[in-house]
């Protein structure tokens, strides 16, 4: 919270006090935590929302708080799990149908602590925060492609800076199983992922950040140490959250390069000074195929 506290001093106000009426954003992942707060604040600013979400009964509740607390009636509810390749598509296919999109973020994640397979055998961190973050973006790109001013905002984490990326393991299969250390490849792969997409898709703007350590329920659940320990310095899902909505509304943001990596409002570097986890093109480009390898399978089942 402190490093919050001290870098918001800087903060412009006037660059999230912006208007995004008739804009659309999709919001993975909010129906709690740093998902939820980012919905808020733009329904607060007049934008329509798509909540995706996983449980209905909490989704609801998250929207009719929402919708409530802002007064913004354009709130859309899609119940989606996103550690399952065949609803992502599933929807993608549907929304883009019937939606216009100007802003994607991919908030949802998860940090399971025991390797845990999905019903299609995938391990469930990968499953849900590198594998469903990119079927999700690819499946929407044609339609991003369309809108003006378009964003995709990824939501990592500080940790993947102890990790380098790792492509002959994406399943987490061989040697004894860390749920942290997985979640943090998990969130370097999305770093590498923002960087190639922004090189591929010149006219959306994409971006990735660290939100900071903030008092969520994820983190509670699946960090109790950690949580502990630091549930006095943590930071608000909304001081969490603040760097999101800047990337998604502010004018500001897009000033800046595609495919960078934020914290508190400013690019930050992706590597820690002398640290080994630097890849080699090579490797990036390994991790694009397989990712794209494993959802053209999961595409040619999905129903028409």
């Amino acid at each position: 919270r402190g490093g919050y506290e001290s870098a918001s001093k800087h903060f412009n106000p006037a660059d999230v006090e912006v208007d995004v009426a008739g804009r659309s954003f999709l919001v993975t992942g909010a129906n709690s935590g740093i998902g939820k707060a980012t919905a808020k604040e733009i329904a607060r600013r007049g934008g329509t929302v798509h909540l995706v979400c996983r449980n209905k009964e909490r989704a609801e509740v998250a929207k009719e708080e929402i919708v409530t607390e802002t007064g913004n009636q354009n709130i859309f509810l899609h119940i989606v799990d996103i550690s399952n390749p065949k609803e992502i598509w599933k929807f993608a296919e549907k929304f883009q149908n019937e939606h216009k999109l100007n802003v994607l973020i991919n908030n949802a994640g998860c940090m399971v602590n025991i390797r845990e397979l999905t019903e299609d055998g995938l391990e469930k961190n990968f499953a849900t925060n590198t594998l469903g973050t990119y079927i999700m973006t690819t499946a929407l790109v044609p339609l991003l492609e369309k809108a003006a001013d378009a964003r995709v905002i990824t939501v990592s984490s500080g940790g993947m800076l102890v990790q380098k990326l790792n492509i002959s393991d994406f399943q987490s299969g061989n040697g004894p199983f860390d749920g942290t250390m997985v979640y943090a490849q998990n969130k370097r792969q999305q770093v590498v992922l923002t960087e190639q997409w922004a090189k591929a898709h010149r006219n959306i703007h994409f971006s990735v950040m660290h939100p900071g350590w903030a008092d969520t329920p994820a983190v509670r659940l699946s960090m109790p140490d950690f949580y502990e320990r630091m549930k006095n310095s943590l930071r608000t899902e909304a001081q969490g959250a603040d760097t999101v909505l800047w990337l998604a509304v502010s004018p500001e943001a897009t000033k800046l390069p595609s495919g960078l990596f934020f914290q508190d409002r400013q690019p930050v570097p992706t590597h820690l000074p002398l640290a080994y986890t630097h890849s080699p093109p090579e490797d990036e480009e390994k991790l694009m195929e397989v990712l794209e390898e494993f959802s053209q399978k999961f595409k040619s089942v999905s129903p028409r």
